[in-house]
């Protein structure tokens, strides 16, 4: 693996270095003697079924990699690099098992974004379930005509008084577990004039009349996690379950119709503390892709030598390790900048994790050419790593709206 960062605090300050603990070390290695044991061993198979690996996810859960104690454990790491490295390794065993086992960290995240302490210690750990009977979460933002316009939601929560609820209705589209999750977390519109201003997040409780899960997608990669729409009819559920309370989002609203700034929408708030993780599983699949690929070259034989031995394979081998290492470089970065609480002046999140997609689009298409014919084929697992990074360019913003995100941030206009 290449060179890490640590930043250890020291009399209040943060340092900078290229080592990682032995702690970090120690995570890193049973991730990884995880990923190539039990994950790697059986990618194929559940990329054939597109079927949850429910057997996989409770063996996760039984060595503490899946639950609430080891988001817990990975997201405390003072550095910010706990959840990149372990999603980097655990991708690098698969990525569709990968996300089957994450896919419930972003409404964990949604849930941490966004809830009050009290919401946060109750319905998180409802996201994972036990060690012995494990469970799955589902965040649900996107909406047929909804995807990178995050202000064009048409779900809409309205609050009853009499009952101290609120009644959801729409329909929510490529959510990951979607419909099969024990909590889902949506994000729906309570004052639609705001547009993302106007919106909130809510959860919705285990076995909820209203919510049925709609069309399980059949996707082009990521075929072992389960993704479906989900419709909300007349859903409704306990006041206490918006995120955050009822008095922060009415003064939240108020602000916007006086015209005031407010604090980041729900959505948003929820992306931009997902997006380096998100861009550190794009880096475990180009990882794998490119060790694959250089073990390959060394051992294939053309024309009486290792293919390696041809300048154009090893220089696209050596251009492939460098952009690996650059793009964890800014993931990383982004990672520390989010867990310390530094401002994102220049979008650094998106710049990691646009950063981390396309070279992960960019290493397993050459992965696929090393391999010339093997490669094409679903009996090398490159073919099947190109599949399963293409997503990355395009799901929790595609590379356009990280783009117009950076371009906005390093221009102060309002380029559209």
């Amino acid at each position: 693996m290449a060179s890490t960062i640590d930043l250890p605090e020291a009399s209040g300050e943060t340092t900078f270095s290229l080592e990682l603990t032995q702690d970090q070390k120690d995570v890193r290695d049973w991730v990884h003697g995880f990923a190539r044991d039990v994950v790697r061993p059986a990618a194929s198979e559940w990329d054939e079924r597109e079927e949850t690996p429910w057997p996989i996810i409770q063996e996760a859960a039984k060595i503490g990699l899946y639950g609430f104690e080891g988001l817990a454990q990975f997201f405390a790491d003072p550095t910010g690099l706990g959840l990149p490295i372990v999603n980097e390794e655990l991708f690098w065993g698969d990525a569709g098992i990968g996300m089957a086992i994450m896919g419930s960290g972003l409404a964990a995240a949604g849930i941490f974004a966004n809830g009050t302490g009290e919401q946060i210690g109750e319905w998180i750990p409802q996201c994972f379930g036990t060690a012995d009977d494990p469970k799955i979460a589902a965040f649900c933002v996107s909406e047929p005509n909804a995807g990178s316009d995050v202000s064009a939601l048409r779900t809409r929560a309205k609050y009853d008084e009499a009952t101290d609820t609120w009644v959801l209705n729409g329909q929510k589209a490529w959510a990951t577990n979607g419909g099969i999750a024990n909590v889902h977390v949506i994000v729906a519109s309570v004052d639609p004039e705001l547009g993302s201003r106007g919106q909130a997040s809510f959860v919705i409780p285990p076995n909820t009349p209203g919510l049925e899960m709609g069309t399980k997608l059949r996707k082009h990669g990521l075929r072992a996690s389960h993704t479906a729409d989900v419709f909300l009819d007349d859903c409704r559920i306990p006041g206490s379950c918006l995120l955050g309370g009822r008095e922060k989002l009415d003064e939240r609203l108020a602000r916007a119709r006086e015209g005031r700034k407010s604090r980041g929408q729900a959505a948003m708030a929820t992306f931009e503390a997902s997006r380096p993780t998100v861009g550190a599983q794009a880096l475990g699949i180009a990882r794998a892709a490119y060790e694959y690929a250089l073990d390959y070259a060394r051992e294939r034989v053309q024309f009486g030598k290792p293919i390696i031995e041809n300048q154009a394979i090893a220089f696209a081998l050596a251009d492939m390790k460098m952009e690996i290492d650059a793009a964890r470089l800014l993931v990383w970065r982004a990672s520390w900048m989010g867990r310390n609480q530094k401002p994102f002046r220049n979008a650094e999140g998106s710049m990691s994790k646009l950063k981390a997609g396309e070279v992960a689009v960019w290493v397993t298409e050459r992965a696929i050419q090393i391999l010339g014919g093997n490669g094409y084929t679903r009996e090398f697992p490159v073919e099947r790593m190109h599949r399963d990074a293409k997503i990355y360019t395009i799901f929790e913003g595609t590379s356009e709206i990280q783009r117009l995100v950076i371009a906005r941030a390093i221009s102060g206009m309002q380029i559209r």
